[in-house]
C-alpha cells in the first residue's frame, strides 16, 4: 500500500506567501548579454519578460540560452528527382537559428508562460509545476502584471523549514 503524505502547513499556504517579490525581470528589447549577466550574477535559471506596463509577455531561461552555445542543426533531408524533401520541419530550423543568433531577449525568449495568482493554493501551484515539468511560475495580478515568481526552490525551502 502506498501512502501519500502532504505536509499540512504547506497545503494551507498560498503562492503569495511563498513567492519571491518583487522578481527580477527582463524586457524584450534588453540586450541578451545583460539578461545573461542577471541570470549568472543572481544564480537563477530564468526571468519573466515584461512589457512597458509590467505585464508578462514571455520568459527567458537557461534552456532558451542553450541555442547560443549549441547552435542550430540543419534539418535532415533527402534529394529526390532534383528536389529537396525535408524529413523534419524546416520552420523549426529557422526558429532554432533565430535563437542561436539572437541579440536581444525578444529573439530568444519563450512566449509561453504559465501564470498563477498570489491567492492561489501553494499545493495546486506545486502540482502544476510537476505536471507541466516547469521550474517556475510567474505570479501576476488581475491585470496580468508580474508581481512575483514562484520557483521549485521556494517550495523546497518551505519544506526544509517544516522539517527543522
Amino acid at each position: 500500500m502506498v501512502s501519500k503524505t502532504v505536509l499540512t502547513t504547506t497545503a494551507t499556504k498560498t503562492v503569495g506567501e511563498m513567492m519571491t517579490a518583487p522578481p527580477l525581470t527582463a524586457t524584450p528589447d534588453m540586450p541578451l548579454k545583460d539578461a545573461v549577466q542577471l541570470l549568472a550574477t543572481h544564480r537563477i535559471s530564468g526571468l519573466p519578460v515584461i512589457d512597458d506596463n509590467g505585464a508578462a509577455v514571455g520568459e527567458i531561461s537557461e534552456t532558451d540560452l542553450m541555442w547560443q552555445v549549441s547552435g542550430a542543426s540543419l534539418p535532415a533531408y533527402v534529394m529526390l528527382l532534383d528536389s529537396v524533401v525535408y524529413l523534419t520541419n524546416p520552420a523549426r530550423y529557422s526558429q532554432e537559428l533565430h535563437k542561436a543568433l539572437g541579440q536581444t531577449v525578444a529573439d530568444v525568449m519563450s512566449r509561453k508562460v504559465t501564470f498563477v495568482q498570489a491567492a492561489d493554493d501553494l499545493q495546486r501551484a506545486a502540482q502544476l509545476m510537476h505536471d507541466k515539468q516547469i521550474r517556475r511560475l510567474v505570479v501576476v495580478d488581475d491585470e496580468k502584471r508580474v508581481i512575483g515568481i514562484l520557483t521549485r526552490g521556494d517550495i523546497v525551502r518551505e519544506l526544509a523549514q517544516q522539517y527543522a
